[in-house]
Formats: C-alpha cells, structure tokens, sequence
C-alpha cells in the first residue's frame, strides 16, 4: 500500500510538473493560426468582406476604434461602419465609439454629447475614445490647449466612472516627439513625425511638455479612481518599461495596450531583453495586445489583410519566439520575447475579453 501511495504520489507531482512546463513553454510560428487572438486596436472604416475571412482564417477578432482624426472619415461615417460590421460579423467584431470636441465650451456641448454616447452604447459600442486633440489641438476662448482633466469634461468622465463605461485614452504623443529626428529611438517615429510636422512637439516648444500631458492624464484617472481606463500606446509610457509598471501600481484599474509601440518595446528588448520579458509576465493581466492598422482611403479589404497578415506575423513571432530578426523599426535585430503561453493567452485574447466583457459575443 504504501508503495501504490508513494507512487500515485509522484505519478501526481509529475503530472503538476509536466502541466507547469507546459504553461512555461512558449506557442512557436506554428501555433499562430490556430490560436484565438484579439487585435483590440484597430480602424476599419468600411465592411471590408475580404479583410474579415482573412481575420477569421488567422482566428483573429478585432476591436474597431472610432478616432475624432481629421485624416478618417467623419466620426458618423467611421460609427455607421462601425455598426454594419457588429451586425454582419457579431462574434468576430467589437468597436467603440468617440465624440467631437468642438464647441465642448458651449452649454449644448455636454447633452449633445451624452446623448451621442448614449446612442453609440445602445447601438453595441463596448468603449468610448478620447484622443490627442485634447491637449495637443483644441484651445479654450484664452487661446490656451485645452487638457484632459479640464473642468468640461469632468460630467462625462464622472457619467463614465459612475457606469463602468471603459475610457480609452490617448493624451499626448510617444517620448520620442518631443526629441530631434535623429535622437528618436525607432524609425516609424522619424517617419510618422517627419510626415506630420503638426504633431512633433520638437518644433512646437510653445506646446506642453510630455510631462504635462502625462501630469494631466494622471489627474484624471486620480480624479475617478474606479474608472475603467485602457491606456492606447502604452499610455504614451512606451520609452521605459519602469515607468510604465510605475503607473500601471499607481493605478490599479488601468490597463494598456501596445498599439504602435512594439518597436519601442524592441528597442528596449534589444538593449535589455531579460528586462522586457519580465514587465509582460509581472504584468501579464494588464496588457492587451492591439496593431494600430487603420484602413487608408480606398483600400479594399483583400490589400487591408495582406498589410495586417505581416504586421500580425511579425508581432506574434516577437512575443512568442526567441528568433533573432530584423524588424522595420530597429537597424539591428532583435530577439524574441518566447513568453509562456499562458502570458500570451492573456495578451492576445483573455485580458481584451475581461476589459471589455460580451464584446465578441452574438447579440440575441
């Protein structure tokens, strides 16, 4: 007897320690196509057939996000996308919604703009997104940028709060804006901000600092302590991984995504891998997996997924391999983060569905 014991004792801490490994072990290129995988950042602007089978035979669902960006169309046109893809793909499609800032120091601003939310909520909109233009563009009557914690916004974000309705937020611009050309740390950063001088603080000093949008955005989320606040771009902390896990334990109920800031992750990877690899599992519940591909004018579905194939292909091999590799960010190579599954789970699918509960489920 006592040896049957001693042996259902170790057949047990075999099978505990085979599980563990296998939660240790990392998915390889092989495992892309089969894994469920949730872009929870991206900016599709028509039904686009062709892009949504191509998602689907890569098991990926995404979450469309409606942006107050003068370069997309009009915030009712990106909505009413917004809403023929909910109903055509239900389970495959979440999107959430935004609100123009214009006239917010008028008094009809405020339930014009309720009642916009409210509509977008009704109509299947798991989010709503406030984005750089408060802060970087929209001026109060004095002449002076107008910040995300002024006072006119303070009823909607308390609506929110008070709701549970998650604020996606994007204040300000990656580090690297505020720096020359040269000093930037990755290459889409010298061509996004060389393509658009408007938004390159570097020529602007008249403009608010990093600091200041950062400082501002902290009021806030101090502000509403319980508010549901995913942070796009890695809440512009993309530079330092410290500072990102500095105010992801400041504030509990925030999380980020890593929308178009994986190269700033590959830069620090590059130069400190260990260190990198180590945020994600520490902070394996609070990072949601998101591209930032938006649909350019004009383009069709079937050109949309080839752009999305190789971005997808080329994020899931950093997160999950320890292959060395150039990437389009970085004049070196870079290694591979072969993060445990089970980290990868959450990133690509379980923290998107917890942020943004039913979202990719068919509505009866």
């Amino acid at each position: 007897m006592r040896h049957l014991v001693s042996s259902f004792a170790a057949l047990l801490a075999g099978a505990v320690f085979s599980n563990a490994a296998a939660a240790d072990a990392s998915y390889t290129m092989a495992d892309y196509g089969r894994v469920v995988k949730i872009d929870a950042h991206l900016h599709l602007h028509n039904v686009a057939p062709a892009f949504m089978a191509a998602a689907r035979r890569q098991n990926f669902k995404a979450l469309t996000i409606n942006v107050d960006y003068p370069d997309f169309p009009p915030l009712d046109d990106q909505q009413q996308a917004a809403i023929e893809l909910k109903q055509q793909f239900p389970q495959d499609i979440a999107w959430a919604a935004s609100f123009p800032v214009d006239g917010s120091d008028q008094p009809a601003w405020l339930p014009a703009t309720r009642h916009r939310v409210d509509t977008a909520l009704k109509a299947g909109a798991v989010g709503v997104k406030v984005w750089k233009n408060i802060g970087m563009g929209l001026r109060g009557k004095d002449g002076q940028l107008v910040m995300i914690d002024d006072a006119r916004f303070k009823p909607l974000f308390d609506d929110f709060a008070r709701r549970g309705v998650p604020l996606l937020g994007h204040q300000g611009e990656p580090h690297n804006c505020w720096l020359p050309l040269e000093q930037m740390t990755v290459n889409n950063d010298r061509a996004y901000f060389k393509a658009h001088p408007q938004y390159h603080m570097h020529l602007h000093p008249e403009m608010p600092s990093w600091e200041a949008h950062m400082a501002a955005r902290d009021r806030l989320l101090a502000a509403h302590p319980g508010m549901r606040f995913i942070g796009m771009h890695l809440a512009s902390l993309e530079r330092d991984v410290g500072e990102l896990a500095a105010f992801l334990d400041k504030f509990p109920a925030a999380v980020v995504d890593v929308a178009a800031r994986i190269g700033q992750l590959q830069h620090q990877s590059h130069k400190d891998r260990e260190r990198v690899r180590r945020f994600f599992i520490k902070y394996q519940d609070r990072i949601l997996y998101g591209s930032d591909i938006a649909q350019a004018p004009g383009q069709d579905g079937a050109a949309l997924a080839k752009e999305a194939e190789g971005v997808w292909r080329m994020h899931w091999r950093y997160f999950n391999t320890a292959d060395s590799f150039k990437v389009a960010d970085l004049d070196k190579p870079v290694t591979g983060l072969a993060l445990p599954r089970d980290v990868v789970d959450k990133l690509y699918r379980k923290n998107a569905e917890r942020a943004f509960p039913g979202a990719w489920e068919a509505k009866p």
